[in-house]
């Protein structure tokens, strides 16, 4: 199970949200290399970028800044923010990402989603982010009628095979994981036979090895963001705890 540092990137900067909300920001690096080369020098195997500008806009809008964290970093770099069609992937792929996240797509155009997917494999990654147990999209503002679950089995029948799952109710609190919506998101996607990555919450060490301890064989990985940002723990302890 990998440990994914978060890097969000709006205006330019490092920063974090709470709980989605775009009013409760706090700046954390005036530059996201610079978060980018910390979490490196951490130990981390993976990173997770995400254009809150873009999510916002609906078109990528720091593709720079991604470019110029995959010039120095030699590890697995997921995007996602704002890629709703084709030509805003091509455009992450060609700026160094490796895996790109689509969210609002994949209920809007849930074709464009599955030609993604055939064309560029396990590349195409589907995030999955609810509040108060529906999806929400369009940089979490929108609230929808669909449950994840119900959203990752349709999907994963269409040829997805790897989500993101974030409980934004608690994404950014350091309260704790949802645990009871990633066991029950967890059990689906193991179901269809695709691969999670849960994110949303985590605060402690602890957290990291509850998540672990409840692991379902669908669940390869854990984004975490605000804690390393505060010093928490490190990547490397993190990891740890995660490698059991």
């Amino acid at each position: 199970m990998i440990l994914y540092p978060a890097i969000d990137i709006r205006g330019g900067r490092a920063v974090r949200l709470m709980q989605g909300d775009y009013a409760q920001e706090t700046t954390y690096d005036d530059d996201p290399l610079e978060a980018a080369r910390r979490w490196l020098d951490q130990g981390a195997r993976a990173l997770h970028v995400v254009d809150l500008d873009g999510a916002r806009e609906g078109s990528p809008q720091n593709l720079e800044h991604v470019r110029r964290i995959a010039d120095e970093a030699d590890v697995l770099i997921q995007v996602g923010g704002g890629l709703r069609d084709a030509d805003a992937v091509v455009a992450a792929l060609h700026a160094g990402a490796d895996r790109v996240v689509l969210g609002t797509a994949a209920l809007s155009e849930p074709e464009l989603v599955v030609a993604l997917a055939t064309e560029h494999s396990d590349r195409i990654v589907v995030g999955v982010d609810a509040r108060g147990g529906h999806v929400a999209v369009e940089g979490w503002e929108r609230e929808t009628a669909a449950t994840p679950a119900s959203t990752i089995a349709h999907l994963a029948g269409r040829g997805v095979r790897r989500f993101v799952f974030t409980p934004v109710d608690v994404d950014g609190t350091l309260g704790g994981p949802a645990l009871d919506e990633l066991n029950d998101v967890a059990r689906t996607t193991a179901e269809v036979g695709a691969k999670l990555i849960y994110s949303g919450g985590i605060g402690s060490i602890d957290d990291l090895r509850a998540i672990r301890a409840g692991a379902s064989e669908s669940l390869e990985g854990v984004i975490v963001g605000r804690a390393l940002y505060e010093g928490r723990f490190t990547v490397a302890d993190g990891q740890a705890a995660l490698d059991g």
